[in-house]
């Protein structure tokens, strides 16, 4: 029997056929693959760039130490200057005019009022401290040295300025503010509670939940007017605009969502988000919209015409919290990439960069006098400078994951965590005068104690908590307590607080 083989053809390769298989591979590829805002890869090059980049911004100012008392005998003595008698308003008109000649490109007018102030304060405090100790070889309250722990140091290295204004501050006491207590305790959401606002008029304010609802309440007496629904997933922020009848509100559905408050519905959707929205902000002079979320991208909607203007990218991870003022810088984020970021809203750029966090950063907030800015996390509080950012000082102390802060007119600081915790600071100081532990309601577990916003009516007077048992917490001042009844127990720091 003879078999028969069989020969199969080689099969040719159409090569523009295999062209446009890789050409749909790498677009499919790319539309479910893309990281879309996630943390890229972690390579060997990426973690040196990061480390340098911090170390260089944390030791700077301290890579170099004061030069010793002996290197300055070395130094060949000059005649002294004639002393120059200043009256108080010249040296005012002086620091301000020379302030407002370095003043940093692209900060309103209105902004170079409080840098000259801050210049002038800071200028007053060096020559306090200066002639708090005699000078080694120069007259006391000297311009040009100053003595510190037997060395002399230049006033014009920032160092110097650090320290002084370290010891400057030991000497501060902080004010006395009366203790704050529970006033009332709204119940009516049927889900967590996770974003408030405060309604410009002070009459009302109105919350976001997990229940998909907005509920807007009265301020006086705590009764629900109305409700808003609308969004299919939790609502994670509320703004309320100065300037026309208008609320926007963001949730995890991705939605961006703006309700005219006259007709109580939706007239607007702005769409662009890839992922859940956690914050949002309004500009307080111009008419945009900024949001941020999970897509690390902070997105700068005109609320006019819904047209998405800037994105402003650059966080690796979800931004928690976001800030703006009409100053430079005009919008600041937060993120759990552990960094904050300056943006200038004109150009669509950053700023620069804050890497002092080492924790994620959940809460932001903007001073509302000072030229500066607060941001919390779980390491610490940190205080910064404006317009570039620069690190202050630390407020240790609330060891847990801070959710959210808000400070009043009295200078009034307040810290709510994870964990139900409340810490009551003062501004100047940092002190800590009063710490709150929120109570849970009848029917809810010990565990859902945790604050997750928290902000000041227009006042100041009162106290807005949105908590995790589902409720809304209005605090005040005890109207009864003394500076005898509740004495300052205040303890400057003793080790300068580390960046």
């Amino acid at each position: 029997m003879v078999k028969e083989t069989v020969v199969v053809p080689s099969q040719e390769v159409d090569a523009e056929l295999l062209g446009k298989f890789e050409t749909s591979r790498a677009q499919t590829q790319l539309m479910y693959l893309g990281n879309y805002g996630m943390p890229s890869a972690v390579t060997e090059e990426a973690q040196k760039l990061k480390l340098a980049v911090k170390i260089g911004d944390e030791y700077k100012l301290v890579k170099k130490l004061p030069p010793p008392q002996a290197v300055a005998r070395k130094a060949p003595k000059t005649a002294p200057a004639a002393t120059e008698i200043v009256s108080p308003s010249a040296k005012k008109a002086k620091t301000a005019s020379s302030t407002t000649e370095k003043a940093p490109v692209g900060v309103a007018p209105e902004a170079e009022t409080a840098i000259a102030e801050q210049e002038e304060a800071k200028s007053d405090l060096i020559d306090a401290a200066a002639a708090a100790e005699p000078a080694t070889d120069k007259k006391k309250g000297s311009t040009a040295v100053v003595s510190y722990q037997g060395g002399v140091l230049d006033r014009k290295d920032p160092r110097t300025t650090l320290l002084l204004r370290h010891r400057e501050r030991l000497r501060l006491k902080p004010d006395w503010h009366a203790p704050w207590k529970l006033m009332r305790v709204i119940s009516g959401h049927l889900g967590w509670v996770r974003c408030l606002a405060v309604d410009p008029s002070n009459e009302w304010f109105a919350t976001g939940a997990a229940d998909r609802c907005i509920k807007i309440w009265d301020m006086a007496s705590g009764t629900l007017k109305l409700t808003l629904t609308g969004h299919i997933s939790a609502v994670r922020g509320i703004a309320i605009s100065e300037r026309s009848p208008y609320l926007f509100s963001v949730g995890e559905d991705k939605l961006v969502k703006c309700w005219d408050l006259e007709y109580n519905k939706i007239i607007r959707n702005y769409h662009g988000h890839l992922s859940g929205v956690y914050a949002c902000q309004l500009h307080p002079t111009l008419d945009v919209l900024l949001t941020g979320g999970r897509d690390a991208s902070c997105r700068v909607w005109d609320i006019r015409t819904k047209a998405n203007v800037r994105v402003l990218g650059g966080h690796t991870s979800t931004i928690a919290s976001i800030g703006t003022q009409q100053f430079d810088p005009q919008v600041v984020t937060a993120s759990h990439d552990t960094t904050i970021r300056t943006w200038d809203l004109a150009e669509g750029r950053t700023m620069s960069t804050l890497t002092n966090h080492k924790k994620s950063v959940r809460a932001l907030g903007i001073h509302p006098k000072e030229y500066t800015f607060y941001s919390g996390g779980a390491d610490n509080i940190k205080v910064w400078k404006c317009p570039q950012g620069n690190f202050l000082r630390n407020i240790s102390g609330h060891n847990a994951i801070i959710n959210a802060m808000a400070i009043n007119q009295d200078n009034v600081l307040v810290s709510a965590a994870d964990n139900g915790t409340m810490n009551f600071w003062d501004w100047k100081t940092g002190y800590n005068f009063q710490s709150l532990t929120a109570k849970v309601q009848p029917g809810s577990l010990d565990s859902e104690n945790g604050v997750f916003a928290c902000g000041f009516d227009k006042s100041g007077s009162r106290l807005i908590t949105c908590e995790a048992d589902k409720t809304i917490k209005i605090y005040k001042e005890d109207e009864e307590a003394t500076q005898e009844t509740h004495p300052i127990n205040y303890k400057p720091p003793k080790k300068r607080s580390r960046y």
